[in-house]
């Protein structure tokens, strides 16, 4: 028999129960949405306002280039301080190491992480 797709997210997560898979979800969420709301602040604050690029397509490439290059580093540490409000940081540590050595990043976490 078939397993449903729940059932093989929280076995490859490593996920015992679906109220678990429920919080996780809504950590996802939450971070996601902060971090939009928050990456605005940051590039106003160093000086790229929406308003410094003109409509052109190759502008507002720019402009989301930098906007992507912002929100990154915020989402990756909401995750953990929202899994960890939320009592999933092991869950939430674990998938950030695993994400930053993926991304080449693993030099961080040489050491007793």
């Amino acid at each position: 028999m078939k397993k449903s797709f729940l059932a093989r997210l929280k076995e490859r997560w490593g996920v015992r129960s679906n109220g678990a898979l429920l919080v996780i979800f809504i950590v996802f969420s939450i971070t996601g949405s902060s971090a939009l709301k928050l990456a605005r602040p940051v590039l106003d604050f160093i000086g790229l306002e929406r308003s410094v690029f003109e409509d052109h397509w190759y502008t507002l490439c720019v402009y989301w280039f930098f906007r992507i290059l912002v929100i990154f580093p915020i989402y990756q540490m909401l995750l953990v301080v929202f899994g960890w409000v939320f009592g999933q940081f092991t869950f939430f540590w674990g998938f950030e190491k695993k994400m930053l050595k993926r991304l080449g990043l693993g030099f961080f976490f040489k050491g007793n992480f």
